[in-house]
């Protein structure tokens, strides 16, 4: 999470200078990145125990990286728009693939009791990672150059792929695993993900939630990259602009993770615990088709980024832990890279198709309002099967998880 936060606001100040108008387009071919991909991992994992598969996948990314840096390091002004763009694209897709894969391994090695009372504090970690890496990256930004800033963050993930060998030796005394990290593979097929996903309503309602999730979240990005775009002149003004916000937001959750999430999972349940941040946005879109301020819009895009990572992110890791080991490493990164993604496109192109027929930020608002009702039904919902499948696990902890057309 360092590694990215680092990265973050140098891929928005990039995707800001190649024009406003062309975030849908490189939102599209995001998405087409994240369906090529998808495939090839299912190979991997296929193939790799966990203890191999996760850092072959950081290294992956570590060279990309290390490409990018010497591409920004020797590009002419002309050049560097398109491998901003290109930068833009490829962080998208690491951060979803990088993230995932760390949350499929917790989701692997807890169950759901444990999950309750462990993933916020895990959560908190990782936004004490983006806490840091946010203010190096705010305190860096004017003093180094973007190569620079990209070495900084290679370094950051190749301690990441020592800390999860690390992990996967730990493992072997946990009681709740019955699965070999360091010999069991996967198997399956190469569309295994995706097939699995389209046969169980439980699987669509979480990809649902995630399609919803980013629909209403980039309607919120395409507003604060216009209001960067006209404040701020520089690119370092606007990274350091878009660190600092990140700042806030982590400062914040961390937090509402370190105090709250365990207790309210724990307390609540989960299907309230999942209904916050849709309940959350709905309120918000409310508040900005009456009021539709510059102020409104940046305060609440700190709100939900906060009530995501400090409570929507753990209840929804936790909702795979019911699932078998196959829909942990294959449908679940199906939901978490392209399902997200296509909820990216969705988002993109009704916000221009928005703007074409004039309107703004109230109007954008009230078109939200729908989605935002959707979603906290199928939140409900989905919290109260996860804790139905649950309570029959551990009723019956010889059968396996529910799964397939009746999951």
């Amino acid at each position: 999470m360092t590694a990215y936060y680092v990265l973050r606001p140098i891929r928005d100040a990039m995707g800001v200078e190649g024009g406003i108008e062309n975030l849908p387009w490189l939102f599209s071919a995001t998405l087409v990145a994240m369906i090529a991909l998808n495939p090839l991992y299912a190979a991997l994992v296929r193939r790799l125990p966990s203890r191999t598969l996760i850092p072959v996948v950081y290294l992956f990314f570590v060279a990309n990286l290390a490409a990018f840096g010497l591409a920004a390091h020797f590009s002419s002004p002309e050049q560097l728009v398109w491998v901003g763009r290109g930068f833009f694209i490829w962080l998208s897709v690491f951060n979803l693939f990088v993230v995932s894969v760390f949350w499929t391994l917790m989701v692997d090695l807890f169950d759901s009791g444990q999950a309750k009372r462990l993933f916020g504090f895990l959560a908190a970690a990782a936004t004490l990672g983006a806490t840091l890496g946010s203010a190096i990256a705010a305190t860096l930004a004017k003093a180094l150059s973007t190569a620079a800033m990209m070495t900084v963050a290679a370094a950051l993930l190749l301690v990441a792929v020592a800390c999860v060998a690390r992990i996967v030796r730990l493992a072997r005394d946990l009681p709740s695993r019955t699965a070999d990290l360091e010999r069991e593979t996967i198997g399956g097929g190469l569309w295994a993900g995706l097939i699995r996903v389209a046969r169980s309503p439980y699987l669509i309602n979480i990809g649902l939630y995630i399609l919803f999730y980013a629909v209403t979240s980039t309607f919120l990005y395409f507003q604060q990259a216009e209001i960067a775009k006209n404040a701020f002149a520089d690119r370092g003004a606007r990274t350091a602009f878009f660190a600092s916000v990140d700042l806030a937001v982590n400062v914040l959750t961390l937090f509402v993770q370190v105090f709250l999430t365990s207790g309210v999972l724990r307390r609540f349940g989960v299907a309230k615990a999942a209904a916050v941040l849709p309940l959350l946005t709905l309120i918000g879109f409310t508040a900005l088709a009456v009021a539709p301020t510059i102020t409104a819009i940046v305060a609440f895009q700190v709100l939900r980024r906060v009530g995501n990572f400090g409570l929507a992110k753990p209840t929804r890791e936790l909702m795979f832990t019911v699932l078998s080991r196959e829909d942990k490493y294959k449908a679940k990164n199906v939901v978490d890279t392209v399902i997200y993604r296509l909820g990216d496109q969705v988002g993109s192109w009704s916000y221009a198709l928005l703007a074409a027929f004039g309107l703004g930020v109230a109007g954008v608002a009230v078109a939200a309002l729908p989605i935002a009702a959707a979603w906290l039904i199928n939140a409900y919902w989905l919290g109260a099967r996860q804790e139905a499948m649950a309570k029959s696990s551990e009723q019956a902890p010889e059968r396996a998880a529910p799964l397939g057309e009746n999951a």
